[in-house]
């Protein structure tokens, strides 16, 4: 029995025959045949010329999202089932860690579906009305293929209600503790499946987490301190020496010194312990969040490197810039010096991270979120030691990559930094990326040395 057929448009952009699997209610002519809001249809140009096979919701303005370029295919349990191993051998030929992203959605040519995988609980997310209706299928094929402990429903996103659907959350499968232990790049996380942002945790960043390693260590030098060869009894010794010639016991004296703001759950305050940061600072505004990053960073064993600030970003940026600026004008002279300065403002770091939440999202938001990337980052830029680095990351699709440089780099001229560009990223091969959806594109990250003009 074939499907109903949507024609297309004669003067629409030939954007599905170049590989997007998007059809928008703009560009649909007609349907002809009968169909049920998430049946799969048969999508044909304007002469009847067969395109692909998605399934259809009038209600959403992206009205059909394909999932096969074969008008035979069944989203039964073994089309599930073949995607979902596809997916698995993606993870495994790519990714090292057991706990990553096991679907990506549209990238993974099943649209409307997120999976994470949690140490053996499976978090969900089903965004459109085409996957809603199948979830028993879906479900089935899931246990089969990855056999979780447990399967946990995450679908508490607006973008459901535009699909006709309500927000949902819950258990569907198994059993799924609340709280979690993962592993990523060697380091344990703590991650809330129930309370937590999105699934629980953001994988997006593991690569580029692993990427700030180079620079966390090289920093003693600064501080005068040297290696020397000492005698001990019959066997000598390479030491780490001050400038006055005593031995430096503190293991970490050739690391650096580092800001993490937004930390959320101090993923990268852990991956700057790991690579040898010499102290961490690990702000976000959330207490909850805070809570979470300090069980994470004892967890690791790195108390005693790491402090917390519950505080908004751009206010203690903003705080830390003042101090800076006063301890400087004091040092010109005429300046009050019975006013007391704030002990805790004015410090500096060498290595500041800057990872927020999307400040863009929708494109009409764009304008507003440059001004924010712009604050954030020239706040960020006056922090950086002399020869410091700079990281800094959107995660906000409207935020065009050209855009967030021209944003970083007008920053940069308000601070009085010269950038230089050492590292240049996306998110991670756990969310793939398919040529010509810029949709997909959404992660930019960053690594900026930082010198003064």
């Amino acid at each position: 029995m074939s499907n109903p057929k949507i024609f297309l448009q004669k003067a629409r952009k030939k954007r599905l025959e170049q590989g997007h699997p998007w059809v928008y209610a703009t560009e649909i002519d007609r349907l002809e045949g009968e169909a049920q809001p998430g049946d799969l249809v048969d999508v044909v140009n304007h002469q009847g010329r067969y395109l692909a096979t998605g399934y259809w919701n009038p209600k959403s303005q992206i009205t059909v999202r394909i999932v096969a370029y074969d008008s035979n295919t069944r989203m039964d349990t073994d089309f599930f089932r073949t995607r979902l191993l596809q997916c698995a051998e993606h993870r495994s030929r790519f990714v090292q860690d057991e706990d990553c992203r096991l679907v990506y959605g549209e990238a993974d040519f099943l649209p409307g579906l997120v999976v994470d995988r949690f140490n053996n609980v499976l978090v969900l997310q089903l965004l459109t009305l085409g996957m809603e209706v199948r979830k028993e299928a879906l479900i089935e094929a899931l246990v089969d293929v990855f056999q979780p402990k447990g399967i946990y429903e995450r679908s508490d996103v607006s973008v459901r209600l535009l699909e006709g659907l309500e927000e949902r959350t819950g258990v569907l499968f198994g059993e799924c503790p609340s709280i979690l232990e993962i592993e990523e790049n060697g380091l344990k996380l703590e991650v809330d499946i129930v309370e937590g942002q999105k699934t629980g945790y953001f994988f997006d960043q593991r690569e580029n987490r692993a990427a700030i390693a180079p620079l966390m260590k090289g920093w003693g030098g600064r501080s005068g301190i040297r290696l020397v060869d000492q005698q001990d009894g019959e066997e000598v010794k390479t030491v780490p020496v001050n400038a006055n010639g005593k031995v430096v016991t503190f293991p970490y004296w050739d690391g650096a010194s580092v800001l993490e703001c937004f930390a959320h759950t101090g993923s990268f305050t852990l991956h700057a312990c790991k690579y040898g940061a010499k102290k961490v600072t690990c702000l976000d505004v959330s207490e909850h969040a805070i809570e979470t990053a300090k069980r994470n960073v004892e967890r690791n064993g790195y108390t005693e490197r790491v402090e917390f600030v519950v505080a908004d970003a751009f206010a203690y940026l903003r705080e830390q810039v003042k101090g800076n600026e006063d301890r400087k004008q004091r040092g010109l002279g005429g300046v009050d010096t019975s006013k007391k300065l704030d002990s805790a403002a004015g410090r500096t770091w060498d290595v500041v991270i800057l990872d927020p939440p999307a400040f863009a999202k929708t494109k009409s938001a764009v304008p507003g979120a440059c001004r924010g990337y712009k604050d954030i980052n020239l706040q960020g830029l006056k922090l950086v030691n002399e020869g410091g680095y700079l990281v800094t990351a959107s995660c906000s699709y409207h935020m065009r990559p050209e855009l967030f440089l021209e944003t970083i780099q007008e920053a940069a001229v308000d601070a009085g930094k010269l950038l230089r560009l050492v590292e240049w990223r996306a998110a991670g091969k756990d969310h793939p990326q398919l040529l010509g959806v810029n949709e997909g594109h959404y992660l930019k990250f960053a690594i900026f040395e930082v010198r003064s003009k």
